[in-house]
């Protein structure tokens, strides 16, 4: 503990930076769980105390933030309607994309899905596992059901059993990168045929930010896309408002423009 200093943290965040050229998001991403470390130590050991409060004290770097990128319901059809269901392997795919879509889950919540988490009968819904094991249940359309027991029949899982609903070639659980490179696959099998998808950087919490823009756009209120997605705080729900350029659109058209503002702007011109 004695080699562990502000200093000394301070100098390892700027190595991050300058040598090893770290973003500042990764910066950031050490020194959180160095301050996880720090609120355990300051917990179970009194005595170094003191330090644990010195070492919370080194601050976050204010990081840009990136625009959210997600998919509009067109671009995920195209997507979904370019998947190879011939195949066994187009037959998962299809159907993790669809259940991601379907209840927005995180990677790792939808990587973990287990056979007995699943009802596919009247009412269609899915149990799923969320940070801090916390529970939520998520509904799901009637064809994300008819897929998933269609998928489940092919892979003859028993719905009462533990078993992992999508595994890789090998028959082990897929894996975050897995899911990535997926989804990344049948992204760059679309592009051609859908313009807007050339300019966008996805990864599979896209998906996530997709079910939510989706459920916002239907007229679903922020509390109920809260719970939906499992967010522990409704601020990180309420950013959603924020993105979508459509619904900017529609609010700027409902608002009436200035009384004379068009004439105006004429007679300056």
């Amino acid at each position: 503990m004695d080699n562990l200093d502000p200093c000394r943290i301070l100098g390892f965040l700027v190595y991050l930076e300058k040598e090893r050229d770290n973003s500042i998001t990764t910066r950031n991403v050490r020194l959180a769980a160095i301050h996880a470390f720090f609120r355990y130590v300051g917990a179970h050991h009194p005595d170094q105390l003191e330090r644990a409060q010195r070492m919370l004290g080194v601050p976050f770097k204010r990081a840009d933030q990136r625009v959210i990128e997600y998919l509009d319901r067109s671009e995920i059809e195209a997507i979904l309607a370019r998947i190879d269901r011939s195949v066994p392997a187009g037959r998962r795919d299809y159907a993790l994309l669809a259940t991601m879509f379907n209840t927005g889950a995180r990677v790792q919540e939808v990587i973990d899905l287990r056979a007995s988490s699943l009802q596919l009968t009247k009412p269609y819904q899915l149990r799923l596992f969320g940070k801090g094991r916390k529970e939520r249940f998520c509904p799901l359309w009637r064809q994300t059901a008819q897929v998933l027991m269609a998928f489940c029949e092919e892979r003859q899982i028993d719905l009462r059993s533990d078993a992992r609903v999508f595994l890789n070639h090998r028959g082990v659980p897929l894996t975050r990168f897995g899911v990535r490179y997926i989804l990344a696959k049948h992204v760059d099998r679309a592009r051609p045929a859908v313009v807007t998808l050339e300019r966008k950087r996805l990864h599979p919490h896209s998906m996530r930010h997709s079910t939510a823009l989706a459920l916002l756009k239907s007229g679903v209120d922020m509390s109920t896309i809260s719970q939906w997605l499992g967010h522990s705080s409704p601020t990180t729900t309420n950013r959603y408002a924020t993105i979508d350029l459509d619904m900017k659109r529609e609010a700027i058209n409902r608002l009436k423009p200035v009384h004379g503002f068009s004439q105006s702007l004429l007679a300056d011109q």
